[in-house]
């Protein structure tokens, strides 16, 4: 019989599945290609009051001169992936940064001590029940998922829980999915997100309240699905550690996670070291006031997290060479992941630059012409499915999409909301797993999870959750 750890040694004597930075560059490269084969495009485009950005017209798709992208091109494109920005997407330098200067305050925090006497206490307490941190943790980020797309703002936590799960002999992959999955079927089932669903309804010309009980029930059962998947793999990991799908890198994940930590309660959790666990608390949930209801954004974040990391030396005690040198050495260890970011953007500006994007979404227009009302929701998610692979930012296919679907659902008997609901339903899914998204390729970075291997894990759960979607769709233009 052949186990999972016979598996990946295999596959790490024969073929070695691409690294996610490959993987990303032949992404660019593939979408490069495209530009000399699929005709260039553009809408014209008018200014949307409402959402401040502008948005594309129906009706008014055009060719025009085309702009093939090159080998320069595609050498490029990773580097104004962090600068480059379009009327629908922010640039991503401020998110880069925002995740170097996370893992130099992680860093400071780690360096205390109160982060593994912490962990010994959560541990300690829950012992037996270890089995409840998943939903407990899993509708804290729905909750921030639906209420404001969490999404950049969930990598630090994968660091927090990556120690905290091994140390209640779970794995890194249980710690990933509590985090991604938790927040991503928020966003699938966003409710008053104001990157996504409130961006789409105001494109589409209608109040985001229009359809938010069926959103509230996909969100609800979404969650649990999600729960129950990830609790079932988590238990049998904890019964028997080769059943990890990542059991192969055991030694080298719990080196890396844990350290020297001892599992005998060695650490003394000192008053210090309370202190500051509770600041490090506070600075996250500063962070999520600020985006939710203060109206910060990455460099505001960061600016808070900087400060943070100064107050936690000084109340540590250390020395000022200590406190910059360990913030460098938490920054140098995801910069691999600030990396991510800007090659994952990189694809969306080959395809603006190869003026290819809207041929695209000219071509989904065509697609929903004169369906019926259930065909037509339900051909309007598989289409957003596709396009979300190309564009993973939430708000930016909200802007790039609804003012040309939303108005063909008219059409169709479709109601406006319906058509959002769809989006919003294809974009959750599709970001639970796309390589294009570098809130999920650096969240697996950051939990060493090799993204093949999770591909392979979470491939049941999208298809379970891409027939719920579906079904709830079609229940809402029914009802």
């Amino acid at each position: 019989m052949t186990t999972n750890t016979d598996k990946n040694v295999e596959e790490e004597k024969g073929f070695k599945f691409p690294s996610a930075y490959t993987i990303l560059f032949a992404l660019i490269a593939l979408v490069a290609l495209m530009t000399w084969v699929i005709p260039a495009g553009q809408y014209d485009r008018e200014m949307n009051e409402k959402i401040g950005k502008e948005v594309p017209i129906t009706g008014t798709y055009h060719l025009v001169e085309g702009n093939p992208q090159n080998l320069v091109d595609v050498l490029l494109a990773p580097i104004d992936g962090f600068y480059d920005h379009n009327s629908y997407q922010a640039a991503a330098i401020d998110v880069a940064l925002f995740i170097i200067i996370i893992g130099g305050f992680l860093g400071v925090v780690t360096k205390t001590g109160a982060i593994d006497a912490g962990i010994e206490r959560v541990t300690t307490r829950l012992k037996g029940r270890e089995e409840l941190l998943i939903p407990i943790l899993m509708a804290l980020f729905a909750a921030g998922g639906t209420i404001y797309g969490m999404a950049e703002e969930s990598l630090p936590f994968y660091t927090l829980l990556v120690p905290v799960m091994m140390a209640a002999r779970f794995d890194p992959v249980v710690a990933a999915a509590t985090v991604l999955l938790g927040a991503g079927i928020g966003c699938l089932g966003s409710t008053i997100n104001p990157f996504s669903t409130v961006i789409a309804a105001n494109a589409a010309g209608i109040p985001f309240t229009d359809g938010i009980l069926l959103r509230v029930a996909i969100l609800v059962i979404g969650w649990v699905i999600c729960v129950l998947y990830v609790m079932r793999y988590a238990k049998m990991v904890r019964a028997d550690q080769s059943k990890s799908i990542v059991f192969d890198k055991y030694e080298e994940n719990k080196a890396h996670f844990l350290g020297s930590r001892s599992d005998d309660g060695s650490i003394e959790f000192t008053t210090t070291r309370k202190i500051v666990l509770t600041m490090f608390g506070l600075s996250f949930a500063i962070m999520i006031w600020g985006v939710s209801a203060g109206g910060w954004w990455m460099a505001e974040i960061s600016g808070m997290f900087l400060g943070a990391s100064i107050l936690v030396g000084l109340v540590a005690r250390l020395s000022e060479e200590e406190i910059t040198s360990t913030f460098i050495d938490g920054a140098r260890d995801l910069l691999g992941v600030a990396l991510i970011i800007g090659i994952a953007r990189g694809i969306m500006v080959i395809m603006d630059r190869g003026m290819i994007t809207d041929t695209i979404l000219n071509s989904a227009e065509g697609m929903v012409m004169g369906l019926s009302a259930v065909v037509f929701v339900n051909v309007m998610f598989w289409i957003e499915i596709l396009l979300s692979f190309l564009v993973p930012s939430s708000s930016g296919l909200a802007v790039l999409t609804m003012p040309v679907m939303a108005p063909l659902a008219d059409f169709s008997g479709v109601s406006r909301d319906l058509v959002v609901t769809a989006y919003q339903s294809a974009s959750g899914v599709v970001n639970l797993v796309t390589p294009t998204s570098a809130v999920v390729m650096g969240g697996l970075a950051i939990a060493r999870v090799p993204y093949v291997r999770w591909v392979k894990w979470v491939a049941p759960l999208l298809v379970i959750l891409t027939v719920m979607c579906m079904v709830m769709l079609s229940i809402g233009v029914i009802l």
